[in-house]
């Protein structure tokens, strides 16, 4: 039978070389890209079996990449390895299509299990996240669910003390555009500034203090 056939996509080179070694063993690597935009162009080009990608990326976040394969490739199977531990970051890769979330902080071998199950077709969630995911579904609104993902993106940084300029930088974005993705969540939010912002971030959990 066949292996199946993986495409990496994650901009953290040090990491990429770890899972390298904790896929080849099982699967079939046929690339290795480092932003949202090449992840949609070697989905094209290379047809993986399964995509296995960070949220935060260069260009196109793995979320916004996801909607993007979608379009030519409605049937697209992609897992999400990510720091981001955030119950509304996991539902909302759900909700995009993903089969599979996985935290970077978790056991390895989830990850070997996610992609099995993804190539299957079957949905594989991290046992740290399940519960908590489905507890989720059945509460009211999300204090933060006005938030765009890059909205959170942007705030994430923000609480890591980085400039306007330098979030910029980051997400390939200009500062202008992450100065009105800032007065935006301030008006969503009702706060009136960018420490009122990192505060919020903190109390609601978006960011451990």
């Amino acid at each position: 039978m066949s292996r199946v056939r993986v495409l990496l996509a994650d901009d953290h080179r040090i990491l990429v070389e770890g899972l390298k070694s904790l896929l080849v063993p099982e699967f079939d690597l046929i690339g290795v890209v480092e932003d949202g935009r090449a992840m949609v162009e070697a989905a094209k080009t290379l047809k993986p079996d399964v995509i296995v990608a960070d949220i935060t990326m260069p260009q196109l976040n793995g979320i916004e990449a996801l909607e993007e394969v979608k379009k030519f490739n409605p049937q697209v199977r992609v897992i999400f390895l990510t720091m981001h531990r955030d119950v509304v970051y996991a539902r909302r890769a759900l909700e995009a299509g993903a089969l599979g979330f996985v935290p970077k902080h978790s056991a390895l071998n989830e990850l070997v299990f996610a992609v099995r199950a993804a190539a299957q077709g079957r949905t594989f969630i991290s046992p740290t996240l399940a519960g908590e995911i489905k507890q989720s579904r059945s509460e009211t609104a999300d204090p933060v669910a006005s938030l765009t993902l890059r909205q959170r993106e942007i705030l994430l940084l923000l609480v890591d003390g980085l400039t306007t300029r330098e979030i910029g930088s980051k997400l390939y974005i200009s500062p202008r555009t992450v100065e009105d993705h800032k007065y935006r969540m301030l008006e969503s939010l009702g706060v009136k500034s960018s420490a009122e912002l990192i505060h919020f971030a903190i109390k609601h959990g978006i960011v451990g203090p």
